[in-house]
């Protein structure tokens, strides 16, 4: 090779090696600069996206009374829609492994089979997961304690719980506005112009939009009794079962619908139903009602969870300390465990065998299988 060659060579690589660092230096940026600027995120900016919502109806049962809506969070379609899908992410949690759904597993009725349900750090906390079917229509407070007034205060809880989710909301409002889906579902479901005000208070209003549709009022009772089903009939045993459930007091009854009064069955009431003995009412170990009302009467009292279902949603208690519904029977045939504070209802009684498959048959006519089987209600992802 010439060298007259070898320096036009040398001086053709030198001014493509230029050229190439200038297209780095000039054309890159102004690429990147055109990208952002076309960015439907660019500075965060929503407005582009519709904001539209279309009321949700939700079809309420007739013999259920009105569901009770905040006025500042009406159901939208658009609302219901992002509530169910933070509902099951578990962006939620502080290393994205648990998600609401994780302690309130549809299949379950909305609980998680667990005695006590564990949480992101592998603890598991003192307390069983409550149902949350028709969780809308409970007016009295929410948890077993009855700590939250409103299901959008129910929401906000568990995110910085130690023992559940483990996060900061500052933490999880900071991954919703990054996270490709959310801005434009928040831009859909409210009034927001920017990714800044995705928040936790809209977080949570979604998700009580959601948990407000979680209505079950079709089981085998419901069709026989309420909807007054000429097609569907009571076995003899379910029947029977029926007759004992709502018997009155007396010195020998289960009647059970004191406590558990239809439609409902249960949800509004905290009660000490006798799980445990003390002598003194600052005995217990879990003060439950007490410690939120800070009257020392209401100690060792609990929320009276909804029979509907409940055969699904096992074990039972605040604590998950019976395994089965026989186990229940068992405990409130004794008569329970003296406190001042005991309910008068928990008074003990004598059943046959077939008294308790009876009762036993007709708690199982409560469950509602075409609820669950709704895809509205399940994982979106």
């Amino acid at each position: 090779m010439t060298t007259q060659f070898r320096n036009f060579f040398k001086h053709a690589l030198k001014l493509t090696l230029s050229m190439e660092r200038w297209f780095f230096i000039v054309l890159i940026p102004i690429f990147l600069l055109t990208c952002k600027k076309d960015s439907p995120l660019n500075n965060g900016d929503l407005t582009h996206i519709q904001h539209n919502p279309l009321p949700h109806e939700i079809e309420q049962p007739e013999f259920f009374s009105p569901m009770e809506i905040p006025s500042d969070n009406p159901l939208t379609i658009e609302g219901v829609r992002l509530g169910r899908f933070l509902f099951y992410d578990p962006i939620l949690s502080a290393d994205s492994s648990l998600s609401c759904a994780s302690c309130h597993l549809p299949e379950l009725a909305f609980a998680d089979g667990q005695k006590t349900s564990q949480g992101v750090t592998g603890e598991f906390g003192s307390r069983s997961s409550m149902s949350l079917i028709n969780v809308g229509y409970f007016n009295n407070g929410f948890f077993w304690d009855g700590r939250a007034q409103t299901l959008e205060d129910q929401a906000l809880h568990p995110i910085e719980d130690p023992l559940e989710m483990n996060e900061s909301w500052a933490n999880v409002e900071e991954k919703l506005r990054r996270n490709p889906i959310y801005p434009k579902m928040f831009r859909q479901a409210f009034p927001i112009k920017n990714e800044i005000e995705i928040t936790r208070d809209l977080a949570i209003k979604a998700i009580a939009q959601f948990e407000r549709t979680l209505i079950s009022a079709n089981s085998k009772y419901d069709q026989a009794v309420s909807f007054d089903n000429p097609t569907v009939e009571y076995s003899q045993l379910e029947l029977d079962g029926y007759l004992l459930y709502f018997r009155d007091i007396q010195t020998n009854h289960p009647g059970c619908h004191h406590c558990h009064a239809p439609p409902l069955f249960g949800g509004d009431t905290y009660l000490n139903n006798g799980l445990d003995e003390v002598q003194d009412l600052n005995d217990f170990n879990d003060l439950g009602y007490g410690a939120v009302t800070g009257s020392q009467f209401d100690n060792g009292k609990f929320k009276t969870p909804s029979l509907r279902n409940i055969e699904l949603s096992a074990p039972y208690m605040h604590d998950g300390r019976f395994e089965t519904l026989e186990e229940v029977l068992e405990h409130y045939s004794s008569g329970g465990h003296y406190a001042d504070n005991l309910d008068p209802n928990i008074t003990g009684f004598t059943m046959t065998q077939y008294e308790k498959e009876a009762l036993l048959a007709f708690l199982k006519s409560l469950t509602d299988d075409r609820f669950f089987e709704q895809s509205e209600i399940k994982n979106p992802f």
